[in-house]
């Protein structure tokens, strides 16, 4: 007999109010419609970093609304990965009256094939009241060719998101349910970010993916650091010891950390992160 994995359900009322203010999203209205998807997307961004420090500590993060309302919202020094930064905004979604879907995708940057990656990203499908289009809507997705912006799930159109160029296109089909992949436009070409289909997927599902990606011993995130933040002007990574500053014309600039304490300052000045106590950076 096989243990099951613990569910995750919602522990408290979600607080809308108090996540809004933690991105600092100004909209006049708080209705369902494409100008606030966008605006709470991109301030959500904008605000909460990305990073994997709980799992380079060897630790799981909590998927329930009420941790990460502590961690991303009340924490402020804080940010998360994909999990965390998409079951966040989906509970902010539905409660500005968004339908979601919570999907998982392949990450297949690099990949010859994309059968060879898993799915191990958490993507959503928002559908608006009185819009006949879903839009695919993401915050998690920690790398310069993610989307600012949602875009409408319409293929082979380019799409304009806050600067960056992205598109929708369909893959090969090797099963009953239609591939879509998200492409960028970097470096003079469009390149592949993930793929996904539109099967659903529960809170129990993400318990499972959660817990694989941060405690394999083989998940680049549980070996080294994975630090991203979005500002206006700049995309600022930090993968390893090396910190990269991308800005919006596409030049990036790159440098390399020499220690713990520099690692650490960094963290803290640029990135807005306080590391966990216990949490190596650069071991």
């Amino acid at each position: 007999m096989v243990a099951s994995a613990r569910t995750t359900t919602p522990s408290t009322p979600f607080d809308l109010g108090a996540y809004l203010d933690r991105i600092g999203w100004k909209g006049a209205a708080r209705q369902p419609d494409a100008d606030t998807l966008r605006g709470v997307q991109l301030a959500h961004l904008r605000a909460i970093p990305f990073e994997n420090l709980d799992a380079l500590g060897g630790r799981a993060p909590s998927l329930d609304l009420a941790d990460l309302t502590a961690k991303l919202v009340h924490g402020r020094r804080r940010g998360g990965y994909c999990y965390e930064h998409n079951t966040l905004y989906a509970a902010a979604l539905e409660a500005l009256g968004v339908r979601v879907t919570r999907l998982t995708a392949r990450v297949v940057v690099g990949a010859d094939r994309f059968e060879d990656r898993p799915r191990t990203h958490m993507a959503l499908l928002a559908e608006l009241p009185g819009d006949p289009r879903p839009y695919l809507a993401d915050v998690g997705f920690g790398a310069v060719g993610s989307l600012l912006e949602p875009v409408p799930l319409t293929a082979d159109t380019e799409f304009h998101d806050a600067g960056r160029r992205h598109r929708l296109v369909h893959a090969p089909r090797r099963g009953p349910l239609e591939t879509w992949v998200l492409q960028a436009h970097l470096a003079g070409d469009w390149r592949a970010q993930y793929a996904f289909t539109l099967e659903p997927f529960e809170p129990s599902d993400y318990e499972v993916i959660n817990w694989h990606i941060a405690t394999n011993p083989r998940s680049p995130f549980a070996r080294r650091p994975y630090v991203q933040r979005l500002t206006p002007d700049a995309h600022l990574l930090l993968d390893g010891d090396r910190v990269t500053v991308t800005r919006a014309d596409g030049t990036a600039t790159e440098r390399k950390l020499t220690d713990e304490t520099e690692a650490r300052r960094v963290l803290a000045e640029e990135f807005g992160i306080d590391v966990p106590e216990g949490t190596t950076l650069l071991g």
